[in-house]
């Protein structure tokens, strides 16, 4: 891979990371209900499910999808079902001041698994293997898993930042509960190339 192609994709990898989608809203919403650190442990599932996806796309996962149509469209409603779960529970989420008791950022292994029903995760990954890893050797899959490694974390980190910022805003109930049905309606909203995906 030329300097120059390399460059291309650090740039995909940022834009693509950077932009909203439901990743990043719920980083946004943990960083106002949790605070910076305990959403750490979501940002780092976040990057290393989506390297892990990355990678195994560009090994196999795609020649699979493009064998068998139907396992997109299955994995499409899957992924639609779990993001209005989630959207639900982002929109009854408890006042900060009951966060401790009645719920707890995702983890890193929760948000690793996440990235499976996450259908900008596909689309980036399945894009990312395309433009920049068409012959799907290992070693241009591994540049771009590498990529995705370098850009995502400080991308992400961004909008766990913006929650943090809102957060004193936030201190109101009544604030807080317009934040997380408004973030609710975002993730909802962000179905929409879904739509066209499937």
């Amino acid at each position: 891979m030329t300097l120059a192609l390399f460059s291309a994709l650090l740039g995909f990898a940022f834009v693509t990371t950077v932009t909203p989608g439901p990743n990043n809203l719920m980083l946004m919403a943990s960083g106002a209900n949790f605070g910076f650190r305990r959403t750490l442990p979501h940002m780092l599932g976040i990057v290393g499910g989506v390297c892990l996806m990355a990678f195994l796309v560009g090994a196999g996962l795609m020649a699979l999808f493009e064998t068998v149509p139907a396992l997109e469209m299955a994995l499409g409603i899957l992924s639609v079902g779990y993001l209005l779960w989630l959207a639900f529970k982002i929109a009854t989420a408890a006042p900060l001041g009951d966060s401790a008791a009645a719920g707890s950022p995702m983890t890193v292994w929760q948000a690793a698994a996440f990235q499976w029903v996450n259908p900008k995760a596909w689309a980036m990954c399945l894009s990312a293997v395309t433009l920049y890893a068409p012959d799907r050797s290992i070693l241009s899959v591994a540049i771009v898993t590498g990529a995705l490694a370098l850009v995502a974390f400080p991308a992400i980190s961004v909008w766990a930042w913006l929650g943090t910022v809102i957060r004193q805003w936030l201190s109101s109930a009544a604030r807080l509960r317009a934040f997380n049905v408004g973030m609710a309606a975002l993730l909802i909203a962000s179905l929409y190339p879904l739509l066209n995906w499937t």
